[in-house]
């Protein structure tokens, strides 16, 4: 019976970006008013997660006019048309309730820096986290090694230029004593 339950749940999965608590995400909602269906873009600092599978949801807090709003949106649902990445926060808490004490600057959540070896910004939003990014390079044939050497010995002769001789330079004369012309 619950591997009915799992194979309807996991059909209703959707592919979303990898995010965290502490990430700053856009997310695009589908709002009906009536008749009409418009988008509503809401941006602001992921401060949970919760529940797994099709039941998942996450919750979003901004600013507006200097009030916190909090909004939960259910993670899989069909009226979020997309979820963007638009920065990655470095904090060590997985809720961070503690933002809704915290008004102006205070509230704000550090961004994390990259260094070498970290994940890139690029990868997160297409959810390449655990692989690398690595520029495909032209495939180049093999050589053997001595042609290959050869070849570079031969680019790195330069072409033979006749050296030239330095031009007289003219030394200062002093006052008073005659200049000889040639």
């Amino acid at each position: 019976m619950s591997n009915i339950i799992d194979s309807i749940e996991r059909a209703q999965l959707r592919r979303v970006p990898r995010f965290k608590a502490g990430d700053t995400v856009r997310v695009h909602f589908q709002v009906i008013e009536g008749q009409r269906r418009r988008v509503q873009v809401y941006e602001g600092i992921v401060i949970k997660r919760q529940g797994s599978g099709a039941r998942e949801t996450f919750t979003v807090r901004k600013q507006s006019f200097g009030v916190g709003v909090e909004r939960t949106f259910p993670l899989h649902s069909p009226k979020i048309e997309k979820i963007e990445v638009m920065a990655i926060g470095d904090v060590n808490r997985a809720k961070l309730y503690y933002l809704r004490g915290r008004v102006g600057k205070k509230a704000r959540v550090r961004e994390r820096r990259y260094g070498a070896g970290a994940v890139l910004p690029q990868a997160v939003e297409a959810g390449l986290e655990d692989e690398t990014l690595v520029e495909e390079t032209p495939e180049v044939e093999e050589q053997p090694a001595a042609e290959a050497v050869e070849e570079t010995v031969e680019a790195e002769e330069a072409p033979e230029v006749e050296a030239e001789e330095p031009a007289e330079v003219e030394e200062p004369v002093a006052e008073g004593e005659p200049v000889a012309t040639e």
